[in-house]
């Protein structure tokens, strides 16, 4: 079972320079050796037929299973991707922030391990970063729910909703959709964000947008694709009541002085 601890960031890798790459592809990915070969796979071939210089970083969150030696066998035959470690379990949100920080590409793609957002729809959200449009495009389900193919159970669905209602209501965030996994941002104006975070569960998703927010980032919800993948790794009664208290600990957290901003 993942955990949803609450680590201070300077146990964290410091951030890499970056490099010649335009994308980088972040994974987190705990226990999933049944999917994740299949999802590398996928990822390379669209980008290699997209011709863009990219990295795909994959983010093992201490599994048990065949994940890491899955990973390793592609890494030997793709030199876009790379393996990193977290020393322990330490949740999703400790995933994505360590992969981004060990990024070298100009923008940063994040996507679920399961491709419940397909990879051919980042385009969507990597355009707006290209051209200049936004700091931060965040996919969304609920702009548009024709999109959605393969639904999640009416009782999650609901859950959903309400969450979102305290995300709008606690964080004064407008969007309909913070927890899609599927976002992509300039790496430049993100990692003093990424820097701040103290969240490190499921509920990072607001605490990033809220903290871009603050920035002054530019950040777009765009609609995208989407399908419910059977192997969640979010626990639901147990996350979604973590995932609340996360709101008001964002909330904490800025009134405490917790995210200053060193200019």
């Amino acid at each position: 079972m993942p955990a949803n601890p609450r680590s201070q960031p300077n146990s964290l890798p410091k951030p890499m320079s970056s490099g010649a790459v335009e994308i980088s592809v972040v994974i987190p990915a705990f226990n999933e050796a049944q999917r994740i070969s299949l999802s590398l796979e996928r990822i390379a071939a669209y980008f290699s037929n997209e011709q863009a210089s990219v990295e795909i970083v994959v983010v093992d969150d201490g599994s048990s299973d065949n994940t890491v030696e899955m990973v390793k066998a592609w890494a030997t035959k793709d030199p876009r991707v790379r393996l990193v470690r977290n020393d322990r379990n330490r949740g999703k949100g400790f995933s994505v922030r360590h992969g981004v920080l060990e990024t070298r590409g100009a923008i940063v793609l994040f996507s679920d391990a399961d491709l419940s957002s397909p990879i051919e729809e980042s385009k969507k959200i990597l355009d707006p970063i290209r051209n200049g449009h936004l700091d931060l495009a965040i996919g969304s389900r609920a702009l548009d729910r024709s999109l959605i193919g393969v639904r999640q159970s009416w009782l999650r669905e609901q859950s959903g909703k309400v969450f979102n209602a305290f995300v709008r209501i606690i964080l004064d965030l407008p969007y309909s959709d913070t927890q899609c996994g599927f976002k992509a941002f300039r790496r430049g104006p993100m990692i003093p964000v990424f820097e701040r975070q103290r969240i490190f569960g499921f509920g990072f998703d607001p605490e990033m947008l809220y903290l871009a927010g603050k920035r002054g980032l530019r950040v777009g919800e765009i609609p995208v694709r989407w399908n419910h993948v059977q192997g969640s790794k979010v626990h639901f009664l147990s996350d979604a009541i973590s995932m609340f208290f996360d709101l008001v600990r964002i909330r904490w957290n800025h009134f405490s002085g917790k995210y200053r901003w060193e200019e």
